[in-house]
């Protein structure tokens, strides 16, 4: 429709649409009900175009343009120009620098309160998406200092003005002063009291008897726990909040089936969950009882938040939360809060994986607090001893190389190739002829390469340009901004969008798109989204993704490049959490250097939290600041 009306009115359209809509029906086909709505709609977008306009020609794209308007609406413009350092901290994708560039233009001195204060904020929320709960004060000052370029007495007076407004708050700790975003002080204080008080809290449920009903669910299941699982199971229904922590084939899947056996048998309901929708399937597939994504499980919509809360809690004698290691401190808040006192909760995980992506490392806290009742399982139990993934990544976790000669019918295979160009290649090879015609995996569905870093010849945008050009043949296709994606391609979601349902490392097929109306169909196994190309910043190729997108996942065959090139992300728990991700092929590709590098290197970016200092009682403030 708009390709006919641009090719009848040509340089006279915008005028047309904006004075002379009756002329719509100059055009064949378009009648005077069609031409009203057209003239309707047209309208509609005024307001729009105009915020567009104003915020690009500030040198925003016009996908940070439109998500600044759907998010704003028509108080877009008022707040860009009131205080622009507010889209830095509010509008994901826009930075400090960026609004920094527009408050320049727009006349705000570099001397200005406003721009120190939410410098600090800035560096606050930047550092929270790097895994911090709060920064020490040294530190950010000394952060806020380089980028502002400001006196140190306007960066602290900045800070106390934000600490008395409650924006912040300032705490003193063991040996260092933290700064906190409010919010997530609130949060840590929040999971340490909730934490104790489930513990504390006398259970309705008593249970008689259950070293007899526990033999009795082995003879029914036809299976004999080991010690250890028997001894899990047997605090995990004893104790108010329990975690149960372990590798590939430790038998974690057991214990928990198991545990739901016991309270089945006493007729107790139990809810199941899990951080991201694949590890919540998986969790379905390994229990047979339903198991829900955290934000499925309490409810979440875009209007409301949370309608699982304090207020309306879950209804269930035990709540169990797979994948742990993934909750973040913001989630862990959310979630404790609909628990109710009287419920058992069961959190179960991989401490040694990689921590959250979001802020906090809240299993490991958990744990080394010695707070709460805790199962550390290290015995592989025979199914899995035959597996060289689980023993390699077992061998990995404790330090040590992996067995990486080739063994006939195995399922882990270490392929030398010394320069990145050679890894490049032989990763081409092994998914489009080698893998398929060996093992029958198929390239798009069952293959998956994982890589530690974004940039270089076997980072992971390149490796995604190169396999969509192999694997995906359809000529049909679209660019957005640098970024081209054709009809058929494997896509990943970026962020959590609660609005479409789908959450961060999701992955999904395209199925069509409508270049006309600017949308996008994508399959998220069976269930179709409609995207708008306006959201597309929230999508990228998944041919290849990075270890901490794979979190939660498993997938048939992974790939992995381990190159002297990534000597940044050579790391212990990234190159484990890499190799557990397979089912039933893993490959490496690379130099035996750099794996050792891998291997040897357990030293991994420390993580602000006071949440185990908090539950230790070291530090007394659990009530939440104003």
């Amino acid at each position: 429709m708009a390709a006919r009306i641009i090719a009848h009115f040509g340089a006279e359209t915008l005028n047309v649409l904006d004075h002379e809509a009756y002329r719509l029906r100059e055009i064949p086909g378009i009648g005077s009900r069609t031409a009203e709505k057209i003239r309707l709609a047209w309208a509609d977008t005024r307001e729009v175009r105009q915020v567009m306009l104003f915020l690009q020609s500030y040198g925003l794209s016009p996908a940070l343009a439109a998500r600044i308007q759907r998010t704003y609406g028509s108080d877009a413009i008022n707040v860009a120009t009131t205080n622009p350092y507010r889209l830095a901290m509010e509008i994901p994708g826009i930075g400090f620098l960026t609004a920094d560039r527009m408050a320049g233009a727009l006349g705000f001195g570099r001397d200005s309160a406003e721009r120190a204060e939410a410098g600090l904020l800035y560096l606050l929320n930047q550092a929270s998406l790097e895994g911090h709960v709060f920064l020490p004060r040294e530190r950010l000052i000394s952060q806020a200092l380089e980028i502002l370029n400001a006196t140190p007495e306007l960066i602290e007076a900045s800070l106390d003005k934000l600490k008395r407004e409650s924006r912040l708050v300032i705490e003193e700790q063991d040996n260092l002063t933290a700064v906190y975003l409010t919010r997530y002080f609130n949060f840590e204080a929040a999971i340490a009291k909730r934490l104790l008080a489930i513990r504390n809290t006398p259970k309705y449920l008593r249970l008689r008897d259950l070293p007899a009903l526990i033999d009795t669910i082995e003879m029914s299941r036809h299976l004999k726990l080991a010690e250890r699982q028997r001894q899990a199971v047997l605090d995990s229904v004893s104790h108010g909040v329990s975690i149960i922590s372990g590798g590939p084939g430790t038998g974690k899947t057991t214990i928990v089936s198991v545990i739901l056996a016991i309270f089945a048998e006493y007729r107790c309901k139990a809810l199941l969950c899990a951080p991201t929708g694949r590890a919540a399937k998986r969790l379905t597939e390994t229990t047979g009882q339903e198991a829900k994504t955290i934000h499925r499980l309490l409810e979440y919509n875009l209007e409301e938040g949370f309608k699982r809360n304090e207020l309306n809690q879950l209804e269930a004698e035990v709540v169990i939360v797979d994948e742990a290691s993934m909750v973040d401190t913001a989630l862990m808040h959310c979630l404790l809060k609909a628990v109710p006192l009287t419920s058992t909760l069961i959190l179960v995980g991989d401490v040694d994986q990689l921590p959250s992506v979001g802020p906090g490392n809240v299993l490991k806290d958990l744990i080394e607090s010695e707070v709460l009742n805790v199962t550390m399982l290290t015995e592989i139990f025979r199914q899995s001893e035959q597996s060289r993934i689980v023993l390699n990544s077992h061998r990995v976790n404790r330090g040590e190389l992996p067995e990486i000669q080739a063994v006939e019918g195995g399922d882990f295979f270490f392929i030398e190739r010394p320069e990145a160009d050679d890894v490049l290649e032989t990763i081409m090879t092994l998914i489009t002829t080698n893998i398929p015609r060996r093992f029958g995996f198929e390239p798009m569905t069952d293959i998956q390469v994982l890589a530690p870093i974004h940039k270089g010849t076997i980072g992971v945008e390149n490796l995604n340009s190169r396999l969509q050009e192999a694997l995906n043949h359809h000529s049909k296709g679209f660019s957005v901004g640098q970024r081209n994606f054709r009809q058929g391609d494997k896509v990943m979601q970026l962020r959590n969008d609660y609005t479409k349902d789908v959450f961060n490392g999701d992955i999904g097929r395209i199925l069509e798109f409508d270049l006309e109306n600017q949308e996008l169909t994508i399959d998220y196994d069976g269930r179709q989204v409609a995207y708008d190309f306006s959201d597309l910043d929230d999508l990228s190729l998944a041919y290849a993704i990075t270890v901490h997108k794979a979190q939660g996942s498993e997938y048939p065959a992974v790939i992995i490049p381990v190159a002297t090139s990534h000597y940044m992300m050579l790391q212990r728990n990234l190159l484990y959490t890499a190799i557990s991700r397979g089912k039933k092929l893993v490959v490496l590709v690379g130099t035996r250097r750099a794996l050792a590098m891998a291997v040897n290197n357990n030293r991994t970016q420390q993580r602000f939290t006071g949440l185990k200092a908090r539950l230790q009682g070291r530090l007394t403030a659990f009530e939440e600041a104003e």
